[in-house]
C-alpha cells in the first residue's frame, strides 16, 4: 500500500486542485500536509503493519491521516465516528489496535476540514500479522460485527473498476461527495479514484437541501454521489437551477426506491444511477446513467458473480473475514452477499431484497439482531422483536407496567449508534407467536397486536 499511495500522491501537477470545502488543497498542498502527519506518526512509532484504529470524522484532517499512515505501511482500521463507546470499545477488543486516533471535538455537520487528533498508544495492541491494509466493520447474523480486511492488492483492484468503469467522473471534473469518507465507497470511489484520475472532491458541511445544493452551486459541480437518502433529500427540495452543471450522479450504499428515482429525475431533468456493492467486495456492478433500472448495471470489470439458489454471490480467493471464517456467507471461492437477485436478459443483475437480517439505513448497515440483543438486555425486557419497514421499530414484552418506550430509548441511546435506534418503540404484555410458537416478524401482524 505504500508503494501505491506514494505513486497517487505524485500524479497531476502541484497546483491541480484535489479537496474543497470552504476552502480548496491543490495536490502539492496535499503531498506536504500527508508528509507532515507521516512524520508525526512515525516520531510514536508507527511503521511498517503497525495497527491503527481511526475514530476521526470525515474531513480534510480524516482523508490525509488516512493516505499518511498508508504511506507508512500501516493498517487503518476505520471506526465509524457516530458508534457509542460501547460499541468503540466492542471494535477495539476484536481488533487489538497498537495505537488509537480520535478526534479531540465533538463533530460538526456531516463535514468539517480540520479536527484536532489524539493518538493513544495501546499496550494490549499488536501488529498486523497479514496483507490487509484496511479494516473495517460490518454486521452479522447474530449482531456480532464481522471484521472485514482489504488487501492491497483488492484496493487497487477496486480503484481500477471504478476507472474504468462508464460515466464515472474524469480529470478535471468536481465531484460532490455526499457519501462518508470513513466508509468504502467514500474511501474507493471518492478519495482514491479521484487521487488516481485526477477528480477534484467536493463536500458539504450540512445534512441540508439548502447547503447541499448551495455548495453545488457555489463550485459547479459536475457529478454527486450519495445515498438513496440524500437524492430523496434533493428532490424534496426541486431547485434546478442550483444543479445546472451537472452531468450525472448516481447512488450507493442501498437499492434506491423507483419512486426516488422518478421525483428526482422530474425535480432536475437526469436520472440518478446506481452502484452495488458490499464492505467486503467493494464496488461491484455499476449504471452510472440509471438506464437499466431496477437493474443495478452489469459487473464491473475484474468481478465475477453468480447467483445461486437465487441469492448473489462473488468469486473471491479468499474470506474477508478476519475474527473468524463464516460458511454461511464464504465457501469453495464465493462470498454469498445476503441479497437476493437475477439477471436479466441484458446481463444487468436486479436486486430483490435482503434474504437476512441485514438493513440498510441511510446508507449504513443495520443488523437487527443487535438492536433485538440490545433491547434484550435490559433487565425488565423478556423478548425483543426489531423490524424495518421505512424506519426500524422495536416491539418488546416485559412482566413490568413501569417499562416505558421513552426509558426503552434512552437505553437504546447509550449503547447503539444514532442509525441503529429504533425510531418507535412499543411495550406489549406478549409478543405474538405463529402457530408453531416462532415469533412473528410481519411489520403488519406487529403492528396489528399494539
Amino acid at each position: 500500500m505504500r508503494e501505491f499511495v506514494t505513486d497517487l500522491l505524485r500524479r497531476h501537477g502541484d497546483d491541480v486542485p484535489v479537496f474543497s470545502h470552504e476552502h480548496t488543497v491543490t495536490r502539492g498542498a496535499l503531498r506536504a500536509s500527508v508528509a507532515a502527519e507521516a512524520g508525526l506518526f512515525a516520531a510514536s512509532g508507527v511503521g511498517e503493519g503497525s495497527t491503527v484504529a481511526l475514530h476521526v470524522p470525515p474531513s480534510f484532517t480524516q482523508l490525509e491521516v488516512v493516505l499518511a499512515l498508508w504511506s507508512l505501511g500501516a493498517r487503518v482500521i476505520s471506526v465509524d465516528h457516530r458508534l457509542t463507546p460501547t460499541e468503540v470499545d466492542e471494535l477495539r477488543a476484536l481488533t487489538r489496535p497498537q495505537f488509537f486516533v480520535r478526534a479531540s471535538g465533538r463533530p460538526v455537520g456531516i463535514f468539517r476540514e480540520r479536527y484536532e487528533l489524539v493518538t493513544e498508544r495501546r499496550s494490549d495492541g499488536g501488529p498486523a500479522t497479514t496483507r490487509h491494509r484496511l479494516v473495517q466493520f460490518t454486521s452479522g447474523s447474530t449482531g456480532r460485527p464481522k471484521v472485514v480486511g482489504r488487501s492491497t492488492e483488492s484496493i487497487i483492484r477496486e480503484v481500477l473498476r471504478f476507472g474504468a468503469a462508464e460515466g464515472m467522473p474524469r480529470y478535471g471534473e468536481r465531484m460532490l461527495v455526499l457519501n462518508s469518507t470513513a466508509q468504502s465507497f467514500g474511501l474507493m470511489g471518492g478519495l482514491l479514484h479521484a487521487l488516481a484520475s485526477g477528480v477534484h472532491l467536493v463536500f458539504a458541511g450540512k445534512l441540508s437541501a439548502e447547503d447541499v445544493l448551495r455548495t453545488a452551486a457555489r463550485h459547479e459541480v459536475d457529478f454527486i454521489t450519495g445515498t438513496p437518502f440524500h437524492f430523496d433529500l434533493l428532490a424534496s427540495a426541486a431547485d434546478r437551477p442550483s444543479l445546472r452543471t451537472v452531468r450525472g450522479a448516481f447512488s450507493g450504499g442501498e437499492l434506491m426506491r423507483p419512486e426516488v428515482a422518478e421525483r428526482f429525475a422530474a425535480a432536475y431533468g437526469f436520472t440518478v444511477g446506481e452502484c452495488f456493492g458490499t464492505t467486503e467486495t467493494g464496488a461491484l456492478t455499476m449504471d452510472a446513467a440509471g438506464t437499466s433500472r431496477p437493474s443495478v448495471g452489469k459487473p464491473l470489470s475484474d468481478t465475477t458473480i453468480r447467483v445461486r439458489d437465487g441469492l448473489v454471490e462473488v468469486a473471491l480467493d479468499q474470506s474477508p473475514y478476519l475474527d473468524h471464517d463464516d460458511p454461511t456467507r464464504y465457501l469453495d471461492g464465493w462470498f454469498r452477499t445476503g441479497d437476493r437477485g437475477e439477471f436479466d436478459a441484458r446481463g444487468n443483475l436486479r436486486l430483490l431484497g435482503r434474504a437476512d437480517s441485514l438493513v440498510v439505513v441511510r446508507g449504513s448497515n443495520v443488523d437487527l439482531t443487535q438492536v433485538e440483543a440490545t433491547l434484550r438486555a435490559h433487565p425488565l425486557v423478556t423478548e425483543a422483536i426489531a423490524v424495518h419497514d421505512t424506519v426500524i421499530e422495536a416491539y418488546v414484552s416485559t412482566g413490568s407496567d413501569a417499562l416505558t418506550p421513552d426509558e426503552l430509548a434512552a437505553w437504546c441511546a447509550q449503547r447503539l449508534a444514532e442509525f441503529k435506534r429504533p425510531q418507535r418503540v412499543h411495550v406489549l404484555r406478549a409478543l405474538p407467536r405463529t402457530p408453531t410458537g416462532k415469533l412473528v416478524r410481519n411489520p403488519r401482524v406487529l403492528a396489528d397486536a399494539r
